[in-house]
């Protein structure tokens, strides 16, 4: 077969390799910008953490599969930079508070008990239809039993409410919450 006379996809040389590494850490690093700038409506149920590093393995995955310019090894290089990536990110954020708030959304609050914060919504890009949606969802029956609505980290909204008008949240709950 012509394939086994050429192994030139299985093999690369060293300076292609450095430059899959830091092509890999630039696309890596642009995408989590790119969806940190965007705000946390861009991809629900996801931090831009972890989107980043989704987009970026199949990005490589497609790139080593359908082009022929791009070896297997090359491939796999970038596979395990951004592995290596997602884990010392992971670390840094567990030691880091600063870094951790540079690669994680931090929680927005929608509503404080029954009111809306307009501001809020309109900075996170929440519409009013959206969020009488997650109101009806969490069948909230009158706005007067909303303690809190929070834009999650990972987009989506948590409606804290309850039926007894005299329950008061308890503070912990919104730790960390931006107001």
């Amino acid at each position: 077969m012509e394939i086994f006379k050429n192994p030139s996809w299985l093999y690369s040389s060293s300076s292609s390799i450095l430059i899959t590494v830091l092509s890999t850490v630039g696309i890596y690093l642009a995408v989590l910008i790119i969806t940190r700038l965007n705000g946390l409506r861009t991809f629900a149920k996801m931090s831009s953490f972890d989107f980043a590093i989704t987009i970026a393995i199949g990005s490589v995955i497609a790139s080593t599969l359908i082009s022929q310019q791009n070896s297997l090894v090359k491939g796999i290089v970038a596979l395990t930079v951004l592995v290596v990536l997602q884990a010392a990110v992971a670390k840094l954020r567990k030691k880091s508070n600063v870094f951790e708030n540079a690669v994680t959304n931090t929680p927005v609050l929608l509503m404080s008990g029954s009111e809306i914060l307009w501001h809020n919504l309109k900075a996170n890009r929440v519409t009013e239809a959206d969020l009488y949606a997650k109101l009806r969802e969490a069948n909230v029956y009158e706005m007067r039993q909303v303690l809190a609505v929070v834009l999650e980290t990972t987009g989506d909204i948590s409606v804290l409410h309850s039926e007894d008008q005299d329950m008061q949240l308890d503070s912990d709950l919104l730790k960390n919450v931006r107001r």
